[in-house]
């Protein structure tokens, strides 16, 4: 039965296992389904849910919206500058209308793509969105679907792309109402959130259509140029034919109706050139992927950390074979999983099909307190930190605040209401906190915030007020610099890493990197020191951290400050 409102109303079968009403419901109803006679349960595809996850679906008409985009022509992800943004905390309001009049920022910036973390319902006002239960829904306390319309229609105007971040891995554990209505989960494979999503077992087909049929949804009716697919290789499928693959060829189909490219940017740990490589060619086809190694290799150096995933990494060798082969584990021993990892990538595979950082929201919102880089590098090192990031031939992705070095944290933080849950979920980020050896770094007895509070939420909102003040106008204005230069720059943008060469002396603390005519000079090290610039000649300082001497190039190189970076071309 369905429940429109107050009137209980019965369903028809139709082929396929499916049931729908027998007379129209127009938009703005609430209404629920019973099952077997049992309370009424939101629809597994809700658009909308204005009172929570566990109250009544509300119908949407995704098409009643007036859109102004007519001439938005799409924009390719590879080889933008993505910019990821939670919504909750970018701004005091914590909506998507707030987060819109903030978007004039990141355009004076030079952002392309702004990523949205995902928005799919989920249980309370705050969290990070990765518990989301209601995957066609957009979250109440960001505005709702209406407000998600308004966003990426004013995001086309002002010239910028919008991407999604999507959950198809797990859903969050409150709210979680899909096994009530078909085998949407197995125990025949397993994930680190308990039970996978049956994507090859009995009644799978309507299983990949509910993700496939959502993915399309967000790009069709909403406008969206590119989904971010979250931790992919959680999706264990021993199917002829890859979920990823079905939907990279259904996407396809959509950008020809639509006519204009549509990115999927595939989070994945497996270091493995397939994921990006064409479907027609034997691969599941995604656009891009992040590439964690990059960030590893930067992070690393540059602030001596060397617990988990970081004990494979730091060296200047190890940065340099991160920067021109793409992955550091590419058939070769990982430390950290105690086994041989990834396969190598071919030089003719574009940078550009890898998104890097130096800060995501998984690398700074698990840490132990939530700090940035920016709380441990001197400013020297931020600026050599985004000047890796923005001048190497991948796919750049800022975190936001990062690019004006951003005091507030960002923490883990949720809001459900059930108090045993409540407290499981801070009894499990103790035990993280623990076994990730947190205490050593940030000093015995330091406990990690409590996810619950909202003094954690508060204390991860960016501060606007920060922005054009002391060293956060110095950063920023160093951020602009490097994309605007980066922009301009034909061999900086570029993604061909057959045209980049990394040089580097561990002992002197330099690295040299050539991006076709362009070099990047960096003294990593505590003194003044001439890097070498031999092969080079005619250059001239494109940009600079901090004051170079009017000597600055010389016969032997160029000469820089302690901890800074130049552009020479």
């Amino acid at each position: 039965m369905a429940q429109l409102g107050d009137r209980l109303v019965p369903l028809r079968a139709v082929a396929g296992g499916w049931w729908e009403t027998a007379e129209p419901v127009p938009p703005g109803t609430d209404y629920g389904f019973r099952l077997d006679g049992g309370d009424p349960l939101p629809d597994p595809r809700s658009p909308w849910q204005p009172n929570g996850v566990h109250a009544p679906s509300r119908t949407f008409d995704t098409g009643a919206y007036a859109w102004t985009d007519a001439g938005w022509r799409g924009i390719d992800v590879r080889g933008s500058v993505l910019y990821e943004l939670h919504v909750g905390t970018f701004t005091a309001e914590g909506t998507l209308d707030a987060a819109l009049a903030r978007l004039g920022h990141l355009v004076d910036l030079g952002v392309e793509v702004v990523q949205l973390m995902p928005v799919a319902a989920f249980p309370g006002r705050a969290g990070w969105g990765y518990d989301g239960v209601d995957l066609y829904a957009v979250h109440e306390a960001y505005g709702g679907p209406a407000a998600l319309q308004r966003f990426v229609d004013g995001a086309h105007g002002l010239g910028l792309g919008v991407a999604l971040d999507v959950v198809y891995n797990h859903l969050g554990p409150s709210g979680n109402y899909l096994s009530r209505f078909g085998p949407y989960f197995t125990d025949r494979h397993e994930t680190p959130w308990g039970e996978a999503v049956n994507l090859d077992g009995p009644g799978s087909a309507e299983v990949r259509a509910f993700v496939i049929d959502n993915a399309v949804r967000w790009l069709r009716d909403f406008h969206l140029d590119a989904l971010r697919l979250d931790a992919v290789h959680a999706l264990v499928d021993d199917s002829p034919v890859h979920l990823l693959a079905e939907l990279a060829t259904a996407v396809g189909h959509c950008a020809d109706d639509l006519g204009r490219p549509l990115g999927l940017i595939a989070e994945s740990d497996l270091n493995d050139v397939a994921m990006v490589t064409p479907v027609a060619d034997g691969g599941l086809g995604m656009t891009a992927q992040w590439d964690d190694d990059v960030h590893h290799a930067i992070h690393a150096l540059l602030t001596g950390e060397r617990h988990g995933y970081y004990a494979d990494f730091g060296s200047y060798e190890t940065l340099a074979k991160a920067l021109t082969d793409v992955f550091v584990h590419n058939g070769e021993f990982s430390t950290f999983r105690g086994q041989v990892w990834g396969a190598p990538v071919p030089k003719d595979v574009s940078g550009h099909a890898f998104v890097v950082s130096t800060t995501t929201h998984d690398q700074v919102g698990n840490r132990g307190r939530g700090d940035r880089p920016a709380a441990r590098l001197s400013e020297g090192r931020q600026a050599i930190s985004a000047a890796l990031l923005l001048t190497t031939g991948f796919t750049p992705m800022l975190f936001m605040g990062e690019e004006w070095s951003a005091a507030t944290p960002w923490m883990f933080f949720t809001d459900h209401a059930e108090p045993e849950l409540a407290q499981s979920i801070r009894d499990g980020r103790a035990r993280e906190f623990g076994a990730h050896g947190w205490a050593e770094l940030y000093g015995a007895g330091v406990q990690p915030p409590d996810p619950q509070a909202p003094a954690t939420v508060t204390a991860s909102t960016l501060d606007w007020d920060e922005v054009g003040h002391g060293h956060h106008a110095r950063i920023l204005a160093f951020y602009r610099d490097l994309i605007a230069l980066r922009a301009r720059t034909p061999d900086l943008r570029s993604g061909d890493r057959r045209a980049t060469t990394v040089d580097h002396d561990a002992d002197a603390q330099w690295v040299r990197i050539r991006r076709g005519s362009v070099v990047v000079a960096i003294n990593v090290g505590p003194e003044e020191f001439v890097v070498p610039l031999t092969g080079a000649t005619d250059l001239r300082v494109l940009l600079g951290w901090d004051d170079l001497p009017p000597d600055a190039l010389t016969a032997d190189g160029v000469r820089l400050p302690a901890e800074s970076v130049a552009v020479l071309g």
